[in-house]
């Protein structure tokens, strides 16, 4: 077998298993409804949450951002490419989270999963560190443990017993327990009260990764920390900014040493370009949405979309996963009736994702629906009369 060959067969074991996926082309901005192959869809896939990514005040920040700063930032932020834009956006972000944390500062990466890779790779470069990862962790903070080169013990899902019993049978130097705030395939939230008092009983670090709360929990949207009320010097916090936010990147929020530590050691953050700076220029507008007014009358919107599908799904064969959040799936089971249901769905012009192994466990293939404050109760009303009326077709 030559080595194309080699690489076919592999694609075909994926296919006979239903796991190849499908990228499709969005020709349209992203909103509720986009346009597809020319064809017009309802999307429930999109993360943008509030519905910021085609906000008029977003979009004209980011044309103003292009003309003052230009295209693209030329360099790494410890050589050149550190504009006023991002400085402007990171002393926000710090101020905009900073009362849950102590002494707080901000850094601005290009992704969340840049950001992810940084904290663990910089936080477990000490020769006796251990990393406490929850079971079902996003795949960045996943691979940033295996690079951390620390050691790695993983917890079950929300577990706090079994997370204290790791803790208190450590001998590491340095112990650095890692969570998701809302998991992205689930959309439950981590039990993070009982987290932090463990890791401020034994001297740990709590790195939370808020790329879904940030912008949609808490009462002005400062996610997970404010939603539960929680402040700490132990806390090393990452919000993505192309969720919630509407426009790409993401931050590390944490006290000044901590950050200047990551400037200092991070490589993901020290050897890449710097963002374009008119994206940090328009998430300044953002932001001042998030916290503003509108942006809690989107968040109120978000729970009466949820409401209604509290009311107005009727599920016998699948289940509907436990979800305050932006994020409701829909465990199916198999690979196969999970994919068919999404083409089903895809017929009537509703674009839902199926997702299967290896993003969450073998058996428990779903629907990924995601709300958007965009979306409307009629949007919501056609997408359940879909699902009801496909889980009756067997």
């Amino acid at each position: 077998m030559n080595m194309i060959d080699a690489v076919n067969h592999k694609l075909a074991l994926l296919d006979e298993q239903s796991l190849t996926r499908l990228r499709r082309v969005v020709e349209s901005p992203c909103a509720p409804r986009v346009v597809v192959g020319g064809r017009s869809m309802l999307a429930f896939c999109s993360n943008d949450y509030l519905g910021l990514a085609s906000h008029p005040r977003v979009v004209a920040a980011l044309r103003e951002g292009a003309e003052m700063y230009g295209a693209g930032s030329g360099a790494s932020h410890l050589i050149s490419g550190h504009s006023l834009a991002h400085q402007l956006l990171e002393d926000r972000l710090a101020e905009f989270v900073g009362e849950h944390l102590e002494s707080p500062r901000a850094l601005s990466f290009c992704t969340g999963y840049m950001a992810n890779l940084a904290m663990l790779t910089a936080l477990g470069a000490d020769g006796d560190a251990e990393i406490f990862s929850e079971s079902l962790n996003h795949a960045s903070l996943i691979d940033g443990a295996r690079l951390a080169r620390a050691q790695v013990k993983v917890y079950p899902h929300a577990d706090v017993q079994a997370l204290g019993a790791l803790l208190a049978s450590s001998n590491a130097t340095s112990k650095i327990v890692v969570t998701d705030s809302v998991f992205s395939m689930d959309g439950n939230l981590a039990p993070l009260p009982e987290i932090l008092a463990l890791c401020e009983r034994y001297n740990a670090w709590l790195v939370i990764d808020d790329a879904h709360g940030f912008g949609t929990i808490g009462a002005s949207g400062r996610g997970a920390l404010e939603h539960f009320n929680l402040r700490s010097q132990n806390v090393v916090y990452m919000g993505t900014l192309g969720k919630a936010a509407g426009v790409g990147g993401a931050f590390v929020a944490a006290h000044s040493s901590m950050i200047e530590l990551l400037i200092q050691r991070a490589r993901p953050y020290i050897y890449t370009t710097a963002a374009p700076p008119a994206l940090a220029h328009a998430l300044l507008t953002s932001i001042d949405i998030i916290g503003s007014d509108e942006g809690a009358s989107r968040r109120a919107h978000l729970q009466a979309l949820i409401a209604q599908l509290d009311r107005d799904l009727h599920l016998k064969r699948w289940e509907r996963m436990v979800s305050r959040t932006a994020i409701q799936p829909i465990i199916i089971g198999s690979n196969e009736e999970a994919l068919r249901i999404g083409a089903g769905l895809y017929g009537k012009g509703l674009w839902v994702p199926a997702i299967r192994p290896p993003t969450v466990a073998a058996g428990t293939a779903r629907l990924r629906l995601t709300l958007s404050a965009a979306h409307t109760l009629e949007d919501v009303a056609q997408l359940t009369a879909a699902l009801n009326e496909l889980e009756d077709l067997r």
